[in-house]
């Protein structure tokens, strides 16, 4: 999330407030349509060979193209391991069968989980080189001070979206991410109505009746990175109960189970909220997953708290072959910064409003993480006492096969790769690096090395590696990465 920007537009609207101007022409049409049937998009979250032995998971945070570059980093470092899987040698890049994205690192999950990859050299040139900032207008000027207060924001829907189709989606729509079966993409925004985040998945948008197949993967993109002022919010159109499609179960016990995990029951009290009444709530805003989980692990966290089955969100086919999971939240985030502490007197407004608003997210991030890791652990947990429960009748006709069948063998390994693995010296520079979306040659260069050093050192990564059969495809910069 751009949050020096966004400090700049709150101090110019503050100086605007008292200025009346009459709408302007903003496009904030609906991004998305109805579906005839919502059977139409049930069978879409998982393919049946979605996941094997082994599991990798990727979630890339908010920070604007620092964020987009260090993901890419990571993902650069990912494609230098080779690991041998019951599919056989594969590249860790081939592997990542789930990937979320927020804001800056939407961007970067959108295209992986389209190209793979392959997309990798092309996402380089066409994103990251690029001044993604054309697409839209960052002019603190009286003007569009003035489109804040009558519209709500500086840019709608006909700039962003459009410049990301033009030069970075060529008008994918996510039935050409869902073609491709694997890995699987959650898009978040925020729901700035519910104070939840907005995860672009079939189930949010069965309960709507809407078609999220039709959806541009630009529009989502768009969504997850609108900074507050400086975007308008997008629209996504509630249609009711005119599919067929209803709130999934868990969701409704969630939202009234005074037990609930927190985070479960406010998602479930947003959506049980337009279904019922989808005249008073026809229209959800969407303004920056930041706001809401700037590390991208709500979806999984979600999905997890589905308990009518111990292995969900893996079908039972998957969960009897799964024997490693590896997730890595990809944090592109900066440390404090600032020279207030120096000094007796207190932060001016200005300050005082971009420093609130970090340590909102910052703490809210945090815990969160603190939350998916319990969450993780408790998965773990629970898929191997449901595994254990399983006659050999059950599990051979579920693995068809009971060589090698050990009940307990599934361990499920979580990390967080940040700059601080890169080293000091690396993270005092990442620390530097605005919240933009661009970045000038020398920059992205160290952003991009900073994302593969701080995975290449990571301890968690490192680990998981070595705990199984696997082979780097190139020489190791530190000297100390995993052999043959």
């Amino acid at each position: 999330m751009n949050r020096r920007l966004w400090r700049r537009w709150l101090t110019a609207g503050a100086l605007a407030m008292a200025v009346s101007a009459c709408a302007g022409g903003v496009l904030n049409t609906p991004i998305n349509g109805p579906i005839a049937n919502v059977a139409d998009q049930e069978g879409w979250p998982l393919g049946p060979d979605q996941f094997g032995s082994t599991v990798v998971g990727v979630a890339f945070s908010g920070g604007g193209m620092r964020a987009s570059a260090f993901s890419y980093g990571v993902l650069n470092e990912l494609d230098r391991y080779q690991v041998t899987t019951d599919r056989g040698p594969e590249r860790m890049t081939d592997m990542v069968d789930l990937v979320s994205g927020v804001s800056g690192g939407s961007v970067t999950a959108a295209y992986f989980g389209l190209r793979g990859r392959d997309g990798l050299p092309t996402f380089r040139s066409r994103f990251l080189e690029q001044d993604a900032e054309q697409g839209f207008d960052t002019d603190v000027s009286l003007g569009n001070v003035l489109k804040i207060v009558s519209d709500g924001g500086v840019n709608d829907r006909s700039k962003f979206p459009k410049w990301l189709d033009d030069n970075l989606f060529d008008g994918a729509t996510y039935a050409d991410l869902f073609a491709r079966k694997r890995p699987l993409v959650w898009i978040a925004a925020s729901d700035i109505y519910s104070r939840v985040p907005f995860v672009f998945e079939p189930i949010t948008f069965s309960s709507l009746c809407s078609d999220l197949s039709k959806v541009r993967l630009s529009e989502a993109v768009s969504s997850s990175a609108a900074v507050p002022g400086l975007f308008v919010p997008l629209n996504v159109e509630n249609f009711g109960s005119s599919c067929g499609g209803h709130v999934p179960q868990f969701y409704q016990r969630g939202a009234t189970d005074p037990t609930a995990p927190a985070t479960l029951k406010a998602s479930a009290a947003a959506l049980v909220r337009y279904r019922k009444d989808p005249e008073k709530f026809r229209y959800v805003k969407l303004l920056d997953g930041g706001l809401t989980d700037n590390f991208g692990i709500h979806s999984l966290a979600i999905a997890r708290t589905n308990r009518d089955r111990p292995y969900m969100p893996m079908t039972a086919e998957q969960a009897v072959r799964v024997k490693r999971f590896l997730f890595l939240v990809i944090d592109a985030g900066r440390g404090p910064a600032g020279n207030w502490p120096e000094h007796l007197a207190s932060p001016s407004g200005m300050e005082l409003a971009g420093i609130v608003t970090d340590v909102a997210i910052d703490s809210g991030v945090y815990k969160g993480y603190d939350y998916f890791t319990t969450i993780m652990n408790g998965w773990q947990n629970d898929l191997r006492r449901w595994r254990c429960s399983l006659s050999s009748d059950e599990v051979l006709k579920l693995r068809g096969t009971l060589d090698g069948w050990r009940c307990g063998d599934v361990v499920f390994t979580v990390g967080r790769v940040s700059s601080e693995d890169a080293g000091p010296e690396l993270r005092k520079t990442m620390d530097a690096v605005p919240t933009r979306f661009k970045l000038d040659r020398p920059t992205l260069e160290t952003v991009i090395e900073t994302g593969e050093i701080a995975l290449r050192n990571n301890a968690t990564f490192r680990k998981f590696i070595k705990g199984g059969p696997r082979r780097l495809l190139t020489a190791a910069a530190d000297g100390d990465a995993p052999t043959p």
